[in-house]
């Protein structure tokens, strides 16, 4: 059995970028596991007020719960970090916090954000994975692969940060119904089309990934590293 880990920097990104891929591996037996760094909503106001926004916090966590159980995924852990405020927070304490998770779920692949996104904490949180997940003796970390979430990837100017090539895709041209129906447990977190976060959009760019491949469908990924250790398999 693989196991998978998610990081993602906020509810809803775990499924933007990989919840066709994540439903693939729940079919295939593997354990999936799913890690939300911020905690996605106080950044719609001026301050960081977490007591005016309880409410909101709340019902995204069970958003998160709910799409988590739709894919087949293990609830979420959620480490609270302000939203969109994570390049003010102490990158070593991020790391450290993501390591303590890291060892406890021994995971094979991790998905995680691309880094050259819009989106601030996306940045930190690829960051804080390359950190946690770097190849010591012993790691399980054998494979980190970055994905793209709609609204924030394609907003970014290639001249102003790497641009997302990809150079992985996977099929979901059977999980991405699935993929849909999880995006539904976040209903007040989309938008309608033609915002890049809307369901049509994000049907739209996985037909086109999957024509990009040869697929009905597809996820597309950048590879970050892959490591395949004696007597190991490539999965």
């Amino acid at each position: 059995m693989t196991t998978v880990l998610v990081v993602a920097a906020h509810p809803d990104d775990e499924l933007l970028g990989c919840a066709g891929t994540l439903v693939r591996h729940v079919r295939a037996g593997d354990r999936v596991a799913i890690a939300i760094l911020a905690e996605g909503a106080t950044s719609r106001s001026s301050a960081d007020g977490r007591d005016e926004h309880a409410a909101e916090l709340e019902r995204l966590r069970d958003a998160a719960r709910a799409a988590a159980a739709t894919i087949g995924a293990e609830p979420p852990e959620f480490f609270g970090l302000p939203d969109n405020r994570m390049d003010g927070e102490v990158l070593l304490d991020v790391v450290h916090r993501l390591e303590a998770t890291v060892a406890r779920v021994k995971p094979d692949i991790v998905y995680t954000h691309h880094r050259g996104d819009v989106n601030i904490d996306h940045d930190v949180t690829h960051r804080a994975v390359i950190t946690a997940c770097r190849p010591l003796p012993g790691h399980t970390v054998t494979r980190i692969l970055a994905y793209e979430t709609v609204s924030s990837t394609e907003w970014m100017s290639p001249a102003s940060a790497p641009p997302f090539a990809p150079n992985w895709f996977v099929d979901i041209s059977d999980a991405l119904e699935t993929k849909i129906a999880a995006l539904r447990c976040y209903e007040a977190e989309m938008r309608p089309f033609p915002h890049p976060r809307s369901y049509q959009a994000v049907e739209h760019l996985a037909r086109w990934r999957g024509a990009s491949a040869g697929f009905k469908a597809a996820e597309a990924f950048m590879l970050v590293r892959q490591t395949v250790p004696k007597g190991g398999q490539d999965r």
